[in-house]
């Protein structure tokens, strides 16, 4: 989403890829929005919120078809445990997921850069008591550390892998939890087979939703690991990169 949908400059969804995906949706293509993001912090897609079929959210945690959820896969409580514990001795912030709400746990100047004015996420809570939370299943952590920090903490987490879309934090989540099964999960759901779909991504936690896809295609903006994996580049998100793609494989003639 971030980075593909929307710019990370403008904060917005740019017009071409709004008129380019009503033109898919015409010729009967479902949308699926897949994002790293938890469900209530997806606040940037209002201009084709009501062309979307369906959600891979969390990383692949929690996929859900209007009111029907069709995966929900939580971290091990030991894991959870241990990056709270972490959080606390090497003093990090980080993003608790649960599987109804979420809070950002020991909030600090870089977490408040990187989702309120990278991500403009205006409505991320900093107060919410983190003991309600860890009462629920969580779905993702999301620490705010570097990545040699990262490779010291993830061998501890023996129920986890992760994913980085960011220099700046890792999302964390149960193994084997990633956009690309969570698509393999609504492709089964919605009887449409994997070769028939097609995603679009950036980062590094795209990487298995674009081989999983019938079509891979990665933005223009994206790291040269995820381009290598590919079917297809198209232009970057701010020059009409969803459109090209589009024109390209749903729109060109047969």
């Amino acid at each position: 989403m971030d980075g593909t949908l929307v710019s990370f400059k403008t904060h917005r969804i740019p017009q071409s890829t709004i008129d380019a995906i009503v033109q898919a949706k015409m010729q009967g293509i479902k949308i699926y929005i897949s994002t790293g993001r938890p469900f209530p912090l997806i606040n940037n897609i209002d201009g084709i919120k009501h062309l979307v079929d369906g959600y891979i959210t969390a990383n692949g945690a929690y996929c859900f078809v209007g009111n029907k959820v069709i995966s929900c896969q939580p971290i091990p409580d030991e894991d959870v445990r241990t990056v709270i514990r972490w959080a606390d001795e090497k003093d990090f912030a980080c993003m608790v997921v649960g599987e109804k709400d979420l809070a950002m746990y020991r909030n600090n100047a870089c977490a408040d850069r990187i989702f309120r004015q990278m991500l403009d996420v205006h409505n991320l809570q900093t107060d919410v008591p983190i003991e309600p939370v860890l009462r629920q299943r969580i779905l993702q952590l999301t620490p705010v550390i570097p990545k040699d920090e990262e490779e010291r903490l993830m061998p501890l987490l023996q129920g986890c892998e992760s994913s980085r879309w960011y220099p700046d934090f890792a999302d964390i989540t149960a193994k084997n939890v990633n956009k690309g099964n969570g698509l393999l999960a609504i492709a089964a759901h919605q009887g449409i087979k994997a070769e028939e779909t097609m995603a679009l991504g950036d980062g590094g936690n795209d990487m298995s939703i674009i081989k999983q896809a019938g079509i891979g295609v990665a933005m223009g903006n994206a790291n040269e690991a995820l381009k290598a994996v590919a079917d297809y580049v198209t232009e970057p998100v701010d020059e009409n990169g969803v459109y090209h793609a589009l024109k390209r494989w749903v729109f060109m003639p047969r």
